[in-house]
């Protein structure tokens, strides 16, 4: 049985784990939380992401540990699944796969040359400034984003339509294309590039979701300042060919912790580099100026003593997400402008919208959810 190591096995790398251990792979993961680890490798985790309790049940060679050393020793095959979060000036923080790279180095130089695979979201060109750190130390470095989403993750590794593979050699990409065509289920495309073209594809399909998105928002703007049903207008611009009609729906804008900051990081690396990406800014301006069409309109449609109910404030209803919530932003809005707002959602997602917002909404914790 060929062996696996991740590092980071947060909610998606504990994922990718699962899928690569049901997939025949005997896999190592390595995390810092000591109350987690146990409680994965006892079987008793809980997770609010659909199927993973289930898949950690069945799981039988997979093992979480805390110590990094073991996971180099396991494997000649790192996946990194560590948090990028974005900095205050839009880029991304790349402070915990420079920790683990630290911790790398102090290990010395492998007697086996080792493959260290980013699967986390970087500032293009980032992977190459590894490369050139542990050239020296026998490891090549790739760059294996996945396309996912909060609340259906398992389900979209297995039937992922695209791999993308910034490849370090021509060895890491046959070695990758490997393991994607033996633990999905579907048929994607194997897409194998640099590291750098694959670090700018990454953000650069997210950015072509966002303009999309706000593209239908913005026809459905017009379409309900002129008093018709903008749904049979996307409709029919989505059933043609060249345009499909994913992502053409009128409704919220986006949020969530990929778009928005995907949408920033393109056009802030595009900037470095002489260019002025456009799109990717008229698309952020298009998001929020739809906020405050969604707030006009609903004011003329909607007598302020009448309260409004909500049934999910996160960023989409399968998450617990709040990250940017097009959603919260609206039930904000609304009670900044004297609406009484309800707000119904699992208690987790209760608790932490009362944190925030004090006593702006009325709460109410949805029956058997937590």
């Amino acid at each position: 049985m060929k062996k696996l190591s991740l590092i980071g096995i947060g909610k998606l790398g504990l994922c990718f784990a699962l899928t690569l251990e049901k997939s025949g792979y005997d896999v190592l993961g390595c995390d810092i939380d000591e109350s987690y680890i146990n409680a994965i490798n006892a079987k008793t985790f809980k997770s609010d992401e659909e199927g993973v309790e289930e898949a950690l049940q069945a799981a039988i060679n997979f093992e979480a540990t805390a110590e990094l050393k073991r996971c180099v020793e396991h494997s000649d095959i790192l996946f990194l699944l560590v948090a990028t979060p974005s900095l205050p000036n839009g880029k991304y923080d790349h402070s915990q796969i420079e920790g683990v790279v630290d911790q790398l180095i102090t290990f010395g130089r492998p007697a086996k040359h080792k493959h260290l695979v980013i699967c986390c979201t970087t500032m293009p060109e980032y992977c190459d400034t590894i490369q050139h750190r542990l050239e020296a130390y026998n490891y090549t470095v790739s760059y294996n984003p996945e396309f996912i989403a909060q609340g259906t993750i398992l389900r979209d590794q297995s039937y992922t339509s695209l791999v993308l593979i910034g490849e370090g050699s021509l060895e890491s990409g046959d070695i990758l294309q490997e393991i994607y065509e033996k633990s999905t289920l579907s048929t994607p495309t194997i897409a194998r590039m640099s590291r750098t073209q694959a670090e700018i594809c990454k953000i650069s399909l997210n950015c072509f979701l966002t303009t999309k998105i706000s593209f239908a928002n913005m026809i459905g703007d017009i379409a309900r300042f002129s008093g018709v049903d903008p749904t049979p207008i996307l409709s029919a611009i989505g059933s043609e060919a060249r345009i499909s009609p994913q992502y053409l729906k009128y409704g919220y804008g986006y949020g969530g912790p990929c778009f928005p900051r995907d949408n920033r990081a393109l056009a802030i690396y595009a900037g470095e580099k002489g260019v002025d990406a456009l799109i990717s800014k008229a698309s952020d301006l298009s998001n929020n100026k739809h906020l405050e069409y969604q707030v006009e309109l609903f004011k003329k449609d909607n007598d302020p003593q009448n309260p409004v109910h909500f049934d999910f404030v996160t960023y989409k209803p399968q998450s617990t997400m709040l990250v940017e919530s097009q959603q919260l932003l609206f039930a904000q809005r609304l009670a900044e402008e004297g609406y009484t707002v309800i707000i119904e959602e699992r208690a987790s997602v209760v608790d932490e919208v009362r944190r925030r917002h004090g006593d702006l909404f009325i709460y109410k914790v949805r029956n058997n959810e937590s």
